[in-house]
């Protein structure tokens, strides 16, 4: 069975030398559905591009919390205009990041909400990034209340899951969840119902085991499935089936699982 990978970075350089061919060959083979995050009005492009290159490759447009700097005042209008393109399936990835000295947090909860809020106008999911700021994003999520969310590359306590959970989030887990000392995770993923759940790979990052440390790409999404369906008793077939139905609603692809 095919697999989806909700959340990848094909623009990273990480790809430059073969990025065409392998994603060619990937959909070819073992992989349903791709969604393709922007970080910046660049990426956006970019993801956008790629987008119409492959009928199952989508776009998530938005401002990354580490990229804020620089970001132009007219950036809510250029999103809005993105996210009106027909591929465009999510606003994304957005959120806060205080994991890095000399980050300003008041910035990013600004740019944060407003797009929390143009998601909303236009009907769009929100694929969430929270490093380091488990509160705030919890505050802001409850202050916005998003139509739609997920936060992905999870990796926080149970308590925090359930609390996303109640505010009617999905979660989203990466090749970490196989990392042996991922036992947080491994905890949430017991406490979330699988029907809330989704698999990314965050590539060409969180390579999961067995090939940690080296460039990730959304085949390897499988790995994780196969953790999953491990903690929940089920087979790989059933989980992948499970958590490619959770992302064709969650994003309403035009995809057949």
């Amino acid at each position: 069975m095919k697999i989806i990978d909700t959340h990848a970075h094909y623009d990273d350089a990480w790809f430059d030398d073969n990025r065409y061919e392998l994603l060619d060959s990937i959909l070819a083979q073992n992989v349903l559905a791709i969604i393709n995050m922007s970080v910046d009005i660049p990426t956006c492009d970019f993801s956008i591009e790629l987008s119409k290159r492959y009928d199952n490759v989508f776009a998530a447009v938005g401002i990354h919390p580490e990229n804020i700097v620089g970001t132009p005042d007219s950036y809510i209008d250029t999103l809005r205009k993105y996210g009106e393109q027909p591929k465009v399936v999510a606003i994304g990835e957005i959120g806060l990041d205080y994991h890095y000295e000399n980050y300003d947090a008041q910035k990013q909860k600004e740019i944060f909400e407003q797009q929390i809020m143009l998601a909303n106008e236009l009907s769009l999911p929100v694929v969430i990034h929270s490093r380091d700021a488990t509160e705030d994003t919890l505050n802001i999520l409850r202050r916005t209340t998003p139509e739609k969310g997920v936060v992905h590359c999870f990796s926080g306590s149970p308590e925090t899951a359930l609390e996303l959970l109640g505010l009617g989030l999905y979660i989203s887990f990466t090749g970490v969840l196989t990392f042996k000392n991922a036992k947080k995770a491994v905890r949430s993923c017991e406490a979330i119902p699988i029907d809330r759940i989704m698999l990314e790979t965050d590539c060409p990052y969180m390579a999961p085991s067995p090939f940690r440390g080296s460039r990730c790409d959304s085949s390897m999404t499988i790995k994780t499935a196969e953790k999953l369906a491990e903690i929940k008793g089920l087979s790989v077939d059933e989980t992948v089936s499970i958590c490619n139905e959770n992302a064709i609603r969650f994003f309403n692809l035009g995809v057949n699982n």
